[in-house]
């Protein structure tokens, strides 16, 4: 199911992490050769990417809301 990006953070090994507006977060690495996502190493990248859509495998399976200690 497609989820809008609401922001990010960085997780426990500094690895990025996107929110997502249905409460699930999900990896974003930057690790050539599998995955390719340049913008995710920096802040106007990332901050280009809000409002785009990713797909929530969670959200296809009825996951409930990730929890979140950042707040």
């Amino acid at each position: 199911m497609k989820k809008r990006i609401v922001g990010f953070h960085l997780d426990e090994e500094q690895h990025w992490v996107a929110e997502l507006e249905c409460g699930h977060n999900q990896h974003v690495r930057h690790n050539p050769p599998w995955t390719i996502r340049p913008w995710v190493m920096t802040e106007e990248g990332r901050d280009r990417a809000l409002g785009h859509e990713l797909n929530c495998k969670k959200c296809d399976v009825g996951a409930p809301p990730d929890q979140s200690d950042l707040h």
